[in-house]
């Protein structure tokens, strides 16, 4: 398998992140997938923004599940660029997504998405909570989905299989080859999160995972020379 390039948040080191410019511009660099974040607004909508509220990345404050998606309408997100839906990233780039949700509502509208425009084989679901991964799995038939995890160890393995995850999405700084061996043990794809230096590319390419997610697009450039 080749080695994937994930763009974090669209390239979230050059461009506001989570935002369509962010992810136009992720498409251009060539990255091989686009990962985003989604979260729930009051009245329902899929909004992609990282946080659960809307200070960091807006000239906004307070939460997105207390906002109507008109109400997010107006805030700027950075350069001028508008919070955006999920179904304006579809359309905006072709490239394959990662959607990264948050809880089990958050599931249940995206699955409708998914099952609404067939997107089973462009969008990969991830999350931290494996009940989400569980929910999507039963709403959507066949969708590939990605334990994601900061702090673990080897039982994130477990988790993931448990919940019939087939790809692990592990922070970088706390990654053994102990975590690695057990995983493929257990046929899971392994990506590395965030991978932004020449010193994190050699570690993951030197742990031979299958990809990494960076905030930078010159990793692609790069990746593919690093052993």
């Amino acid at each position: 398998m080749n080695f994937l390039t994930i763009g974090h948040r669209g390239i979230m080191g050059v461009e506001p992140e989570n935002t369509l410019r962010s992810f136009t511009a992720a498409q251009q660099a060539g990255l091989d997938l686009i990962e985003l974040d989604l979260h729930l607004s009051k009245d329902g909508a899929l909004v992609v923004m990282h946080d659960a509220d809307v200070d960091r990345t807006t000239d906004g404050s307070g939460p997105i599940a207390e906002k109507t998606l008109a109400e997010l309408r107006v805030l700027d997100a950075g350069r001028g660029e508008r919070v955006p839906v999920f179904e304006e990233v579809l359309d905006a780039v072709t490239a394959p997504l990662q959607a990264e949700i948050k809880d089990v509502a958050a599931a249940r509208a995206l699955a409708e998405v998914m099952n609404r425009r067939d997107l089973v084989g462009r969008v990969e679901v991830l999350s931290f909570h494996d009940e989400a991964i569980a929910e999507i799995a039963r709403l959507v038939p066949g969708v590939r989905t990605a334990l994601v995890a900061s702090r673990y160890g080897t039982d994130v393995v477990d988790r993931a299989t448990a919940v019939g995850a087939t790809t692990l999405v592990l922070n970088i700084r706390r990654l053994t080859l102990e975590v690695v061996e057990r995983a493929r043990k257990a046929d899971l794809r392994i990506i590395g999160w965030v991978v932004n230096t020449q010193d994190h590319l050699r570690l993951v390419r030197a742990l031979e995972l299958d990809g990494a997610t960076t905030d930078y697009p010159e990793i692609k450039r790069t990746g593919r020379f690093t052993a």
